[in-house]
């Protein structure tokens, strides 16, 4: 199924196991940089079967929301990101303690394999961008550094 990402945004996906990743992921998130505008939704998979939210920008959050409920697989989360990349909160996402894995952090169009059971929905994989086209020559490989340097990643 694909994520819905009209604007092209970076997004986080991953799986977690405890109510408690909504607010420690918001807390990471904000604690990456004051500038970065995030929307997350978690998949609650016992209890009440909730999708939690929270975020800094109203649009985002609604769009993690709609997204994580469609997907609709337990103790998934969705995190998209404004003004920030995920290069930038990957690390922090990671290290909260409820986070189990991370299937993507991209801004290419993603697609969710979806598995479902009679006892729910679990995400098998994503489907990140599309296939190679070949391999890189000489002169894409000097393209390639002269954008990390010019983009400042690299010296």
């Amino acid at each position: 199924m694909p994520v819905d990402n009209p604007e092209g945004l970076n997004l986080v996906l991953g799986q977690s196991h405890f109510i408690k990743t909504v607010e420690d992921l918001h807390e990471a998130l904000v604690g990456t940089s004051p500038y970065t505008r995030f929307g997350l939704a978690f998949c609650e998979a016992s209890g009440p079967c909730l999708v939690r939210r929270s975020g800094n920008d109203d649009d985002l959050v609604q769009l993690a929301t709609v997204n994580a409920e469609r997907i609709g697989a337990g103790h998934s989360f969705i995190v998209f990101l404004r003004e920030a990349y995920p290069l930038n909160v990957l690390n922090a996402v990671k290290h909260v303690p409820e986070v189990c894995h991370v299937f993507c952090a991209t801004a290419n169009p993603v697609s969710v394999v979806v598995a479902v059971t009679g006892t729910g929905r679990g995400i098998l994989g994503v489907i990140d961008g599309s296939s190679p086209l070949g391999v890189e020559s000489d002169k894409d490989v000097a393209d390639r550094k002269g954008l990390m340097r010019a983009i400042g990643y690299k010296l």
